[in-house]
């Protein structure tokens, strides 16, 4: 019989081993390996047994062995020094508390997805690894995050396969009282409820758990709670499950209610309200209506004021440049969810239907954009990775349809990792004895250098052979699994060699990032893995959105051709992809190959990973690595983007790939010295670790954020709020006047003087008559672009000169002036602009807003010498 309920029995723990329950709530322990040992030493085989789970071990550990623990006075000095050790981590000032006063007090953190710990699966990919490497990272840094999701109750899908290698996907339940979790309870032990409207009237509520990231709160909202229904229990389900209306309430939850989780911690808690919001991609977007609702009907300002507040002290980070990676909502849905009886009266239907609007270019008018919704909310963007940022820039452009692209203001900040958690504990350790400034402080890369050669080898051997061995494991368990019998499952003790030059491959399974382009000619792939003198092994990992039929076939096909006899021993595909599997792979393998479809990977970070623990890239330039691939730290695969159609691309990049490994990757493994090292070899690891090592560090990536958008936030926050919000109620003002004039506002004329053939060195003097129309000269800025031509006379990379307000012209218009100076030779134009101007603008195109010349007049064009 089945049972109809599950749920956790938790156990007792003797009183002088209640740290352990203190210890096993924070998941610090999840990249704190003397904490780890303490839990493994609670019971090794059970250790072994629950994978490495704490929650899992104090839950079955026998009561017999507590007994035994509660009186061995050598593991209770360590349980007291461990749990002291957790407290001086959470309480010490580090480095956020050294910085100068004008960084914000508290920052909220919104994403759908989070990869904490393999034991908390509330992760799919890419995303939720980032969102839990920034938590931690904040942890370690004292940077005063606070993140908000949603507790999934089935989680993201364990993955197997048929018997003829098709993708199966069980969703195992998930009880939350078996989690390192608590309930946010009120004062009186009640458990909060969060409620957001629903069309037909009621509500749907939420209870709000936190986890302990170290030093950071995270909350996550569970809808499976007696007040709802069972179609409102099942909104936080499964992450990125069912159709339209379950994902729009899964993101109204997440928005909205993650707002109100927030203000319900910090009443019970104390913990400062955040100054700053973080929307890591559009799934949270809602959380800026919240907080328009809240400073409407809290400090009654309208709605352009409080968009103003909010959109001061928000910061949006876009990780996708594939539109259908975009939530797009139709938008009668978006009508019938926030207006007729769920509508608030401070935020009108139409308003946030305008917000999310693609009412540009080449826009679906049919349609709510959550990115676009989340930029407008959003007074700072950027994307992940500095060609992640132009593409970006290319995407979304029409929200500032009046710019070049190069001005859309969406910049960039290159993703990073968590080294507690991706690098091996051997690397770490080595690290932090020989070179201990390197990952605390990010300084003394450069001494990787003079470490001894025959030590990198040892540890990378080490490592590769840690990934085979593990390997063999997940590859017999899944062929036992498919139904091989054990005598069918023999060959496995053979498969892969630690000694063989070993390859990684492990994405999620969209089309665009080419599992099987490895395989577009199986005859050379089959003579690159059994070539007698330079053999490659290859390890393959990944999962196909359940929906992704495409994509299970990708996978299908590639287990096809890992089980042919003749290569199976040489090439393997590992199901269930995870964060441990992760680990594994980034810490074993000599080379990370990633060939997307270029300029389609946001950032792509499992290559950075790699690189820490000593390996080598092998990737398409796009991402993180066209940001910085040298030369010498790997190889980049040329890309034939925009030279060919899909095939003929493929193919190319396929036989480039190919002749890479053949020719250049596994030569340079196997070029031993009579000491049977692969000098070369080791010297490109060394190159990368001590180049690449400190950019690809999330402390490096947070201090960024810090540093380029957090106080920034805060600083913008903070002058619109005070004096009662003065600044919000200002600014509101000045744009809607701006925005009423500007349809008036024209460049009437321009005029250059100088010689006909000027000199480098010479100066260009611009005169330019502007009709305001009833705009003061301090609303406005009048520039002129000048620099180099190309031959259509486009400007490229122009630089920008304020004119001077030069006083009153004839009939209300008014004139500037300036001097261009003429810095280079060759073709040379300029032109000039009006664009709105105000103090309390992020930048000039902000508003979107430009007048320009009707057409050129009086420009110079022609060669300067």
């Amino acid at each position: 019989m089945k049972a109809i309920r599950r749920f956790t029995v938790r156990t007792v723990l003797p009183e002088p081993l209640r740290q352990l329950e203190e210890l096993v709530l924070n998941l610090r322990w999840s990249w704190h390996h003397e904490t780890l040992d303490l839990f493994r030493d609670v019971d090794p085989a059970l250790w072994k047994a629950v994978h490495h789970d704490p929650v899992r071990l104090l839950g079955e550990v026998a009561p017999e062995r507590l007994a035994r623990l509660a009186e061995d006075r050598r593991f209770l000095r360590r349980l007291q020094d461990t749990a002291e050790d957790l407290r001086e981590y959470l309480t010490a000032p580090r480095w956020y508390q050294s910085r100068p006063g004008d960084s914000p007090v508290s920052i909220a953190y919104f994403s759908p997805e989070y990869g904490i710990t393999a034991a908390l699966p509330q992760y799919s990919g890419g995303l939720g690894i980032l969102a839990g490497d920034h938590l931690k990272t904040a942890s370690d840094l004292g940077v005063p995050i606070l993140g908000v999701g949603l507790l999934y109750r089935h989680g993201y899908f364990s993955q197997s396969l048929s018997p003829d290698g098709w993708q199966l996907e069980r969703y195992p339940p998930i009880d939350p009282n078996g989690l390192p979790l608590t309930l946010l309870r009120e004062r009186d032990g009640t458990p909060v409820r969060v409620v957001i409207g629903l069309p037909k009237g009621g509500g749907l509520h939420a209870q709000v758990w936190i986890a302990r990231v170290g030093r950071v709160p995270q909350l996550l909202l569970d809808s499976d709670v007696e007040e709802n229904d069972q179609a409102a229990r099942d909104v936080t389900d499964r992450l990125y499950g069912g159709g339209g209306d379950h994902r729009l309430l899964q993101e109204m939850l997440l928005g909205i209610g993650g707002v109100r989780a927030i203000r319900a911690y910090c009443r019970i808690t104390g913990h400062p309200a955040p100054e700053v919001f973080h929307t890591n991609e559009g799934h949270a977007g809602f959380l800026g209506l919240e907080r328009i609702r809240e400073l409407a009907k809290e400090e009654a300002l309208t709605f352009d004021e409080a968009l103003e507040a909010v959109r001061a002290g928000t910061v949006f980070t876009t990780h996708t440049p594939v539109p259908a990676g975009i939530d797009r909502f139709p938008r009668e849905l978006i009508a019938r969810y926030f207006g007729g009886a769920n509508e608030e009266e401070q935020v009108p239907v139409d308003r946030i239907l305008a917000l999310g609007a693609e009412d540009y270019p080449g826009g679906d008018r049919t349609v709510f954009n959550m990115a676009v919704m989340g930029m407008r909310l959003a007074q700072r963007v950027n994307g992940v990775s500095r060609l992640h940022g132009e593409v970006s820039r290319e995407m979304f452009g029409g929200l500032w349809g009046g710019f070049d692209t190069a001005e859309v203001p969406i910049g960039s900040i290159t993703n990073g990792v968590h080294a507690g958690t991706w690098v091996a504990r051997e690397v770490l350790e080595f690290t932090a004895r020989e070179l201990p400034s390197v990952m605390e402080s990010g300084r003394g890369w450069e001494a990787v250098r003079d470490v001894p050669e025959p030590e990198v080898w040892r540890m990378r051997n080490l490592l590769r052979r840690r990934l085979v061995m593990d390997a063999r494991r997940r590859l017999r368990e899944s062929w036992r699994q498919r139904g091989a019998s054990e005598a069918e499952t023999s060959w496995i003790d053979d498969a892969l060699d630690p000694d063989v030059l070993t390859i990684g491959f492990a994405r999620r399974v969209p089309s665009y990032k080419r599992l099987t382009l490895m395989m577009s000619d199986p005859d050379r792939l089959r003579a690159i893995l059994l070539d007698p003198e330079r053999p490659v092994q290859i390890v393959i990992a990944g999962k196909a959105h359940p929906a992704d039929e495409g994509g299970k076939r990708l996978i299908q096909e590639i287990v096809r051709f890992t089980g042919s006899e003749d290569v199976r021993h040489r090439i393997v595909f590992l199901p269930d992809y995870d964060m441990a599997l992760g680990q594994l792979m980034v810490q074993g393998c000599d080379v990370w190959m990633n060939n997307p479809l270029r300029p389609l990977e946001a950032c792509g970070t499992s290559g950075m990973k790699a690189a820490l623990n000593g390996g080598l890239n092998l990737s398409i330039r796009d991402g993180w690595w066209d940001e910085w691939y040298d030369g010498q730290n790997g190889w980049a695969i040329p890309s034939a983007d925009g030279l060919a159609g899909p095939d003929r691309r493929d193919e190319l990049e396929a036989a480039a790939l190919y002749e890479l490994i053949e020719d250049h990757v596994s030569v340079t493994f196997y070029d031993r010295d009579s000491a049977g090292m692969p000098r070369r070899w080791l010297e490109m690891v060394k190159h990368t670790i001590a180049t690449v090592g400190p950019k690809v560090l999330a402390s490096r990536m947070l201090r960024d954020y810090v540093d380029d958008l957090y106080t920034p936030a805060a600083v913008s926050e903070r002058s619109m709020v005070a004096d009662k919000f003065a600044g919000a109620r200002e600014l509101a003002a000045w744009k809607r006047q701006v925005r009423s004039a500007w349809p008036r506002v024209a460049v009437e004329h321009v005029e250059s003087t100088g010689e006909e053939s000027p000199q480098v060195g010479a100066r260009l003097t611009v005169r330019v008559v502007v009709d305001l129309d009833g705009l003061a000269p301090e609303d406005v800025a009048v520039e002129v672009a000048y620099g180099r031509v190309d031959d259509a006379d486009a400007l490229v990379d122009p630089s920008y000169l304020e004119l001077e307000d030069g006083g009153p012209a004839e009939n209300g218009r008014r004139r500037y002036t300036g001097e261009v100076p003429l810095g280079r030779s060759g073709a040379f134009g300029y032109s000039v602009r009006v664009v709105p101007s105000h103090p309390l603008l992020s930048g000039r195109a902000e508003m979107g807003l430009v007048a320009l010349p009707p057409a050129p007049q009086g420009m110079t064009n022609g060669d300067l010498r």
